[in-house]
């Protein structure tokens, strides 16, 4: 069975597979920290609880066993900063794979969601039989556009979602961002235009909400 590597080293970021134990507690206060920033976009998080944490880390522990979805904690400066998801849609076909992310506000801003995004694309085009990855988000949510765009994906659709509908961009294998230098291009470009983030996000973590912050 096909299966990405368990950790992703991307220089200062990585992506690794979360460990139901020992990454529960400090999960639980990143998304605590987080909720204000997450509520508009991810309706789960009003029903966010410490047991809740421990029932969605053992769930992503047997879907990564199933091969149908690979869960990331995104780690900055040693630190959970988000999540990030590549997964296939359940009844969806069989060669499209998704991605979904979303990190604390704190980290934000300096290109580390483009950059997990990007990996997960490089991984998703290593299966066997995928074609295409997409990215769904609530229209509104232009910051999770703007990670679609930059790293080439087009808008392909609207679909319902739980919040109502949500807008589909797609990208094919032939355009994919397969190359881990490709990935720092982009993403040293968007860094640049937006002017990049002075504070350090650790340090951010440490300070914001009296809490650390996918």
């Amino acid at each position: 069975m096909e299966m990405p590597p368990r950790v992703i080293e991307l220089d200062d970021l990585t992506l690794r597979r979360f460990d139901p134990e020992g990454d529960r507690a400090e999960l639980f206060e990143v998304i605590d920290a987080a909720r204000g920033h997450l509520r508009p976009w991810m309706t789960w998080v009003d029903e966010h609880s410490p047991d809740r944490t421990a029932e969605f880390l053992a769930r992503r522990q047997e879907a990564w066993e199933a091969g149908r979805d690979f869960t990331f904690a995104v780690v900055l400066g040693g630190a959970i900063v988000g999540a990030c998801q590549l997964f296939r849609r359940e009844g969806g076909p069989d060669g499209v794979m998704e991605i979904g992310y979303w990190l604390h506000p704190a980290a934000t801003g300096r290109g580390v969601a483009t950059r997990a995004a990007g990996a997960l694309v490089a991984e998703a085009f290593r299966f066997p039989g995928v074609e295409h990855v997409e990215i769904a988000h609530d229209p509104a949510n232009r910051a999770s556009g703007a990670v679609a765009a930059r790293l080439g994906f087009t808008e392909d659709r609207h679909r319902p979602a739980g919040t109502g509908e949500e807008l589909v961009w797609r990208l094919g294998r032939q355009e994919g961002v397969v190359e881990d230098a490709e990935v720092e291009s982009v993403v040293e470009a968007s860094v640049v235009k937006e002017g990049g983030v002075p504070e350090d996000v650790v340090q951010d973590r440490k300070s914001s909400a009296s809490h650390p912050p996918k």
